[in-house]
């Protein structure tokens, strides 16, 4: 049955406050969670940044003190629905750890989004930050292993496979290279709207995440890492938050976040396996209804517009779901890896590193902050669990499918960053 949430009759605003025991839930198992679960917990946990971010941006450049008390209204307990969330992890479960279980949101929702997306050229950036963030769960899982003692297939539920993606050193591009054509919401697939603005979100709450805890990490080693990675993370912000129109009102905009709040919070309701966290996703889902209405009159108000002017569908297309993906997602990365492993940037365009002139920006770029390999976290971590283990740390269920990210005795730095022919 379909579910138009404009259609449903919210409940008030000021009903959506709870006190302080409601805001403080039990949190998982992490011994006994759902790796999916926890996945789902991360996503909302970035989709009320986002929220945030959005809302505070919008009352800075606004001067109708009617709206920006309209906004606060809602905004505050948008920060309520971001605390309960993020306090559903235990205290037992490291930073480290809750880093692979971003990454693993980071492969598994992007390969999710990909198989899914109609818009071509919004598939394509998909698939290139795919390659990335499959290969940051890769190096964070050796450096989980070789400190903490713990197996990253542990963390992920064997849902996700752990090997080598386009390696971190041939991730670092030029600012230019990032910045994608966006998509314009009155001509795109209702799904590429609401994607553009989902994976934004998450890669973003990424980004903040590494921002503030990388160096708070015990290890120099760590430390880097978590700082390498979190500029790629700054590049893959550059590249989806690009995608999304910028030509909406900020009103408008204000019902499309509420729109997709509450289809992430609906989908989250029908895929969720542990009750404690469903019941917290409905809840969620019906407060955001009376954020769509508010959002809804807001419009009307301020600028006489109908929310059909510019959500012309109600009706939520295709859920999201992450639930019985593991198999497909796994075919489906091996597919773009072998596929595209060695693409990088050129302005809103992927193509072959090959395919660019020896004298662009990339390889000016990649060579400043890369002076040579042995300087490159992101190659030190599996270069160091290699020469205390002897061979890298994967959970793979098959051979590679790139033969040159075979060896398990050795970190490949030029592929995707160098052309094979040199």
């Amino acid at each position: 049955m379909a579910m138009n949430p404009f259609t449903l009759k919210p409940m008030s605003q000021n009903k959506c406050f709870e006190d302080w025991d409601k805001l403080y839930p039990r949190t998982y198992d992490k011994r006994t969670v759902d790796p999916y679960t926890k996945v789902r917990i991360i996503l909302m946990n970035g989709t009320e940044f986002e929220s945030q971010w959005f809302l505070r941006n919008f009352a800075r450049h606004c001067n109708n003190n009617d709206i920006r008390r309209a906004i606060a209204l809602t905004r505050k307990i948008e920060q309520q629905q971001q605390k309960k969330i993020s306090m559903l992890k235990p205290l037992d479960e490291s930073t480290l750890e809750t880093t692979i279980s971003y990454e693993q949101l980071a492969v598994d929702l992007t390969a999710i989004l990909a198989q899914t997306e109609p818009d071509p050229y919004v598939k394509a950036a998909l698939d290139f930050a795919l390659l990335e963030d499959f290969d940051h769960l890769y190096r964070y899982s050796d450096l989980l292993e070789m400190e903490e003692g713990i197996r990253g297939e542990e963390l992920v539920g064997s849902y996700t496979e752990i090997m080598p993606g386009r390696p971190t050193i041939a991730e670092h591009r030029y600012p230019f290279d990032d910045v994608r054509r966006f998509a314009p919401r009155g001509s795109s697939d209702p799904l590429t709207n609401l994607h553009t603005m989902i994976i934004t979100a998450a890669e973003q709450q990424t980004m903040n995440y590494y921002m503030n805890i990388g160096q708070t990490h015990k290890t120099d080693l760590g430390r880097r890492l978590y700082e390498e990675i979190a500029m790629i993370e700054e590049q893959h912000v550059t590249q989806y938050e690009s995608l999304i129109d910028p030509n909406a009102s900020w009103l408008e905009m204000a019902l499309c976040h509420e729109y997709c709040e509450c289809y992430l919070y609906y989908s989250m309701m029908q895929d969720e396996t542990d009750p404690h966290v469903r019941d917290i996703w409905e809840a969620h889902f019906n407060m955001e209804v009376a954020h769509l209405h508010a959002a809804v009159e807001n419009l009307r108000k301020y600028e006489r517009k109908e929310w059909q002017q510019v959500i012309p569908v109600g009706e939520f297309p295709e859920l999201l779901s992450f639930n019985g993906t593991s198999d497909a997602n796994k075919k489906y990365v091996r597919n773009v890896l072998q596929n595209t492993v060695n693409n990088t940037s050129v302005l809103e365009e992927y193509t072959e590193v090959c395919n660019l002139p020896s004298d662009y920006e990339f390889f000016k770029y990649n060579r400043t902050v890369n002076k040579t390999p042995a300087s490159v976290a992101s190659h030190n971590v599996i270069e160091d669990y290699i020469t205390e283990c002897g061979e890298d740390y994967r959970f793979q269920e098959g051979t590679h499918p790139v033969k040159a990210l075979r060896s398990r005795t050795s970190d490949n730095t030029s592929i995707g960053r160098t052309c094979p022919n040199e």
